[in-house]
């Protein structure tokens, strides 16, 4: 019998499973963001203006027909469309962290994206077919997507060793470079395809991910097929007695709810993803109105904020993680330094903008300066829940951006009320003044109250059954049987 290896075989043995992990989480995060932001770029093509009629969509329309089709949607409406998607977005961010711990961030992240990509691609059908179907499928591609994020915090307690964990946590903000990517590719698209041709693009290559995923990707070290001993007694021998090997049958509410370090990444990060939103959403609609740029320019321009925060995701990551493990830095100094560089100098940028937001290159300047300085929450709070309670980060991440994905619809609802039959400047300087309040608020939360100290109640004792001795407390990752 040959024994001779396959070419994936031999491509695979070249690199271990963590580099394996860290690609495809990268590239998920960049597909994550894309079948979230494609809408905010193509809204501005699919709505026509207030005079035009309002497409009919009881007839068999064409695919060309459709990609030139034209929708009579007010601003409050348009808001409303983009705003549906965290109805759907809040309802399984805690239970995605939470299941996540439970059975794994593999199987909940990986259905996650299948199943938003599905939606992504009936996206134009809905549309065409009527405004309140739409929105249906806003819900429930919020819905796949909301257990996204919190799903890869248990992963990343199990698979990662802590002083590496804040470069790790910059693969998540490929978010930011997928939606770099994402708004040029579309604005191109849009200009010779029409608008649906960006929900079949991004549908279409988040589907063979998440396909991808399912066989290269498992839940933890033991359970990888290909894993080398030596890979997998580094890992579990680094990460030690912070992570569960068994995973902890109940959260410690009390404990966790009554946590000061916990309100405080979750009151930051409702600010940062408040503001986040706010620009993410209604930059495209921003440029349009008031500094008037073209679809084509607007698909660049409104990439560029992004570009920088993916930059500035990996280079504060990696110097955080130096910081930590040379011991010029505690974990709490360093969470502190760099949450407070990401979101109180956003909020100062507001106030500028309140004053020069009608200048184009200043404007464009300033939007990208403050989410690219944003990047740098990967070195800060978006990590934290690691820190504290590993066995319990994605409950706590859940947690927290359940209460930041209501933030981000109430963001969509302010700029529409304000600026309902009303694109001015000055409506827009409001929008600036409460954003800028916003990230200060929340950067001062988070620099009286943050910590980067394991939590007590990290390890709780497994609760004992009738007939069973006193129960022992989480049984540690670490396992030194492992052979040679």
């Amino acid at each position: 019998m040959s024994t001779e290896k396959s070419p994936i075989r031999r491509v695979t043995d070249m690199i271990s499973c963590r580099q394996v992990l860290n690609i495809m989480v990268i590239l998920g995060f960049m597909l994550n963001y894309a079948l979230r932001v494609n809408l905010t770029i193509a809204i501005v093509s699919m709505v026509s203006n207030a005079t035009a009629p309002l497409l009919n969509t009881t007839d068999n329309s064409t695919v060309a027909e459709a990609a030139a089709a034209r929708f009579n949607w007010d601003s409050l409406q348009q808001n409303f469309v983009l705003g549906s998607f965290f109805w759907g977005y809040i309802l399984t961010e805690l239970p995605g962290g939470r299941l996540a711990e439970l059975i794994g961030g593999r199987r909940v992240f990986g259905h996650s994206m299948l199943w938003a990509s599905v939606l992504t691609l009936i996206t134009p059908f809905a549309a065409m077919l009527h405004y309140v179907a739409l929105i249906i499928v806003r819900v429930l591609l919020g819905f796949m997507l909301g257990a996204s994020w919190p799903a890869i915090h248990p992963m990343i307690a199990v698979w990662i060793k802590p002083m590496d964990r804040s470069k790790f946590m910059s693969n998540m903000m490929a978010s930011s470079l997928g939606a770099a990517i994402t708004m040029p590719i579309c604005g191109f698209l849009i200009e010779y395809c029409g608008w649906t041709s960006v929900f079949y693009a991004t549908g279409g290559v988040g589907l063979v991910w998440s396909i991808v995923w399912f066989f290269v990707i498992f839940d933890s070290p033991a359970a990888h097929p290909r894993i080398t001993a030596e890979e997998r007694r580094e890992i579990e021998e680094a990460i030690g007695t912070t992570t569960s090997k068994k995973r902890p049958t109940y959260v410690p509410w009390k404990q966790l709810l009554t946590s000061a370090p916990v309100w405080a990444i979750i009151l930051v990060h409702g600010a940062s993803v408040f503001g986040f939103f706010t620009v993410v959403n209604q930059l495209p609609t921003y440029m349009k109105n008031v500094l008037h740029f073209n679809i084509k320019e607007n698909g660049l321009l409104s990439s560029l904020p992004y570009l920088g925060k993916y930059i500035m995701a990996v280079c504060a990551s990696y110097l955080a993680d130096y910081l930590r493990q040379s011991d010029r830095l505690t974990t709490t100094a360093a969470r502190k330094l760099f949450t407070t560089f990401a979101v109180l100098p956003p909020g100062l940028f507001m106030i500028a903008q309140i004053f020069m937001g009608h200048n184009r290159v200043f404007a464009v300047t300033i939007f990208t300066i403050q989410l690219t300085l944003n990047g740098a929450v990967t070195a800060g709070y978006l990590g934290n829940g690691l820190d504290i309670a590993p066995n319990f980060s994605g409950t706590i991440f859940g947690l927290a951006n359940t209460l930041s994905s209501l933030s981000g619809f109430l963001s969509n609802f302010m700029v529409g009320w304000l600026t309902q039959k009303n694109q001015t400047y000055g409506q827009w300087q409001i929008v600036f003044g409460i954003l800028a309040g916003v990230y200060i608020f929340g950067s001062l939360v988070y620099l009286i109250f943050g910590t980067g100290e394991l939590q007590e109640w990290n390890n709780p004792p497994e609760r004992k059954k009738k007939g069973e001795e006193d129960a022992e407390e989480g049984v540690p990752l670490k396992n030194n049987k492992i052979s040679a």
